[in-house]
C-alpha cells in the first residue's frame, strides 16, 4: 500500500456514543490485535538553531560534543541493562540493536563528520550533527533500497539522541502510561519501543516509520501489535479514546463501535489460538500431505535476526545480506571483521547451512573513501553495482571471499553472487577464489574440503533465459523474485506512480521462474527462491508446483508457510501450476491460483 493512499482510506462509520468511529490504514509491521485507551505522545520535534563560533572556541565546542557522545553512550548502556527483564529472545535482539547504536557513536562516520564540521565550518555541535545526519540520509535515500533506508533511520535515531543531550531535552518516559494503553505517536525510536513493557502496553501506532525499521523489528521481538505510517494519526485521536490496533492488516480504529470491538475481540481470540498452533508447528517438518519434504530457510538483513530465524524453525539461512558491513563508515570492512561476522553466523546455526551473498551495492553506495574511484551512474540500478563492481575492484571482492572461505572451515557455508548476467562472471569469480585460496594456504589458514559451493542469484531476465549456460558453471541457483519482477516489468516498486504495476503473477515473470527451475532440475542442481514470493502463502502452491523444494524468507513467515505446506497435496499443486503456465492473461492466472487456494486451503 502506498502511504499517501492510506489517507484516502480513512473511513467514518456508525457513531459510538458522542464520537464517530474512524478507520485509518498504515503499514502493519507486527501482527496481533490490541484494544485499549489511547495514550497520545505529542511530537517531540527538536528545534536546532545554527550559530557560528570563533576559531578560539572550536576546541571548547568539540569538548561539549564529546561530552554529549559520552552521555549518549552511558544512556544506551543503561537502557541495555534494563532489557534484562524482557523475554530472552527480545532481550537479545534489542541488545544487539543497542550495541549497534553504541558502535555508531564510536568513531563512526556520524561522529567524525560532525566533529569535522565543527572545525571546518565553525558550527555549533548540534547543527553539525543535524547536517551530517541529513547528508548520510540523502546518500542512502539515493540508493532507493528499503533495507538501506532503514539503516539510515538508525543513524538518524542515534543523531537525535546526540542532539537531545546537546540541547538538554530528555526523552519522555513511559512509566506513567496506564495499564493496557495503546500508544499513538508521530514517531517512536527503537529505544522508545524497547522501554515498553508488553505487560502494561497493549500496542502502538505511529505516523512515520517503515516495515524494515528497527522500531518494527523491536515491536515484533516484544510481541507488541504495531502499525506504522498512519497519516495524521495523532490529530485523529483524543486522549483516552478507545483504540483498536490490527498489526496484521495495518488498521487503526479510533472510537470503535461496540460491534467493531466485539469483532476484534473475536479476532484476537482466534489469533491467540493460531499462535499456539504455529508454536507447536515449529517443531514439525515442512512436509506435504503426500509426503514431499520442503526445506524452509531464513533471509537475514542483520545478524541480530538469527535468534528469530532459529526460533521460527529455519532449516538454514538461505540468504545473508552483507551490505550492512559497509554502512555508516568512511572505510571498508576488512577480512578479519567480515570473518568474525560470518563465522558467528555459521556457529549460531549449529551445523545448518548458511548462504552468504557478496555485497549488492553500487559505487554510489560504498564508503566515502571509495567514491573517488567511480563515476556516478545516471541509472544506478543498471550501472556498476553488485558483482560487476566486485570484479572491477578486487579490493572489494577478495576480502569478502577470504572471510567466507575462513568461516566455511567452521561449518557449512555457501557463497552467493548477486546480479550475475553471464557465465563469464562466474568463471572470473572462481578464478579470484582460487587465487584467494592460494594466499590463505600460504598463510596457513584452515580451509574447508571441499571448498564452499558457489551459487548465482537469478534476478536479471537475461540470467533466467540463459539459465542452462549458467548452470554449467554454478553449483546452485537462488531466484531473487523482487529484482527479477522489477527488471522484467521495468518497474521501480519505490516509485509510487508505477508501483501498482508490480505483479508477481505476470506471465513473463512466471515463465522466467519456470525456465530457471527446469534448467536447474535438468542438472540435478539445488535451487531456491529467496524473494518475497517465498514468504507469501498465496504463492506457495504455485512455486512448489513449478518444481521448487527450497524456499527462503523472512524468519517470521516460516511458520505460516509451513502451515500451508502441511495442508498441501503436491500432485494437485503440480497439476494446477501446469494449468496456470498455459495461460497468458494475468487475471486468469490470478483466478486459477486463488480458486485453487480457496478449495485446497479453506483458511
Amino acid at each position: 500500500m502506498r502511504i499517501d493512499e492510506a489517507a484516502d482510506l480513512t473511513e467514518a462509520t456508525v457513531t459510538a456514543g458522542q464520537a464517530t468511529e474512524q478507520r485509518l490504514s498504515g503499514l502493519g509491521v507486527s501482527p496481533g490485535i490490541a484494544i485499549g485507551p489511547a495514550y497520545r505522545v505529542e511530537s517531540g520535534d527538536l528545534q536546532v538553531h545554527e550559530s557560528h563560533i570563533a576559531e578560539t572556541e572550536i576546541e571548547t565546542e568539540r569538548a561539549r560534543f564529546g561530552e554529549a557522545v559520552e552521555a549518549s553512550l552511558k544512556q544506551l548502556r543503561k537502557l541495555k541493562a534494563k532489557t534484562s527483564g524482557l523475554p530472552e529472545s527480545a532481550a537479545e535482539e534489542i541488545g544487539y540493536l543497542l550495541d549497534a547504536h553504541v558502535a555508531m557513536l564510536s568513531n563512526s562516520r556520524l561522529v567524525r563528520g560532525a566533529g569535522e564540521r565543527i572545525g571546518r565550518q565553525r558550527l555549533n555541535a548540534e547543527r553539525a550533527v543535524e547536517l551530517e545526519i541529513d547528508e548520510i540520509a540523502r546518500s542512502f535515500a539515493a540508493m532507493r533500497d528499503p533495507y538501506l533506508a532503514a539503516r539510515a533511520e538508525d543513524i538518524r535515531v542515534v543523531g537525535t539522541r546526540l542532539i537531545r543531550n546537546l540541547i538538554k531535552q530528555p526523552y519522555v518516559a513511559y512509566s506513567g502510561v496506564p495499564e493496557g494503553a495503546v500508544i499513538l505517536a508521530d514517531e517512536l525510536t527503537p529505544a522508545d519501543t524497547a522501554l515498553m513493557d508488553p505487560q502494561r502496553i497493549a500496542g502502538f501506532a505511529t505516523r512515520f516509520g517503515g516495515a524494515d525499521s528497527h522500531t518494527a523489528i523491536v515491536a515484533r521481538a516484544l510481541g507488541l501489535p504495531a502499525v506504522l505510517a498512519v497519516p495524521d494519526l495523532v490529530g485523529h485521536a483524543r486522549s483516552e479514546a478507545t483504540v483498536v490496533i490490527d498489526g496484521g492488516e495495518g488498521v487503526v480504529v479510533i472510537d470503535p463501535s461496540p460491534e467493531t470491538i466485539a469483532d476484534y475481540e473475536a479476532r484476537r481470540d482466534a489469533l491467540t489460538r493460531e499462535r499456539r498452533y504455529l508454536t507447536r508447528l515449529r517443531r514439525l517438518p515442512a512436509v506435504t500431505r503426500d509426503a514431499v519434504e520442503i526445506t524452509l530457510e531464513a533471509n537475514l538483513e542483520l545478524p541480530i535476526e538469527i535468534e528469530q530465524a532459529t526460533a521460527n524453525g529455519a532449516m538454514g539461512l538461505g540468504l545473508v545480506r552483507s551490505e550492512f558491513l559497509y554502512m555508516n563508515r568512511d572505510d571498508l570492512p576488512g577480512e578479519d571483521e567480515q570473518y568474525a561476522v560470518f563465522s558467528a553466523l555459521v556457529r549460531g546455526m549449529g551445523g545448518k547451512p548458511v548462504t552468504v551473498r557478496t555485497f549488492d551495492l553500487g559505487g554510489d553506495k560504498l564508503a566515502r573513501s571509495m567514491t573517488t574511484h567511480y563515476v556516478p551512474s545516471d541509472n544506478p540500478a543498471l550501472g556498476l553495482r553488485a558483482i560487476r563492481l566486485s570484479l572491477q575492484d578486487r579490493r572489494l571482492l577478495d576480502p569478502q571471499l577470504a572471510a567466507m572461505l575462513r568461516a566455511a572451515a567452521e561449518g557449512p557455508l555457501r557463497i552467493l553472487l548477486p546480479m550475475i548476467s553471464n557465465a563469464g562472471e562466474i568463471r572470473r569469480v572462481r578464478e579470484a577464489m582460487e587465487q584467494v585460496v592460494r594466499r590463505l594456504r600460504r598463510r596457513g589458514v584452515p580451509l574447508p574440503k571441499p571448498l564452499p559451493p558457489l551459487g548465482v542469484m537469478i534476478e536479471v531476465p537475461g540470467a533466467a533465459l540463459a539459465a542452462d549456460s549458467l548452470a554449467a558453471e554454478a553449483d546452485f541457483f537462488a531466484i531473487g523474485t523482487n529484482d527479477l519482477i522489477q527488471y522484467t516489468l521495468a518497474i521501480d516498486r519505490s516509485d509510487e506512480q508505477v508501483a501498482h504495476l508490480y505483479n508477481p503473477l505476470h506471465p513473463a515473470v512466471l515463465r522466467l521462474i519456470q525456465f530457471t527451475v527446469e534448467a536447474a532440475l535438468r542438472r540435478g542442481m539445488p535451487i531456491s527462491v529467496c524473494g518475497e514470493m517465498a514468504g507469501e502463502q498465496r504463492f506457495t502452491a504455485l512455486l512448489l508446483g513449478l518444481g521448487l523444494r527450497n524456499l527462503s524468507m523472512a524468519p517470521r513467515s516460516i511458520p505460516r508457510i509451513k502451515q500451508r505446506i502441511r495442508g498441501l497435496d503436491m500432485v494437485a499443486a503440480t497439476r494446477r501450476a501446469r494449468a496456470i503456465m498455459d495461460q497468458s492473461d494475468t487475471g486468469r492466472i490470478a483466478a486459477l491460483l486463488d480458486d485453487f487456494n480457496a478449495v485446497a486451503w479453506p483458511h
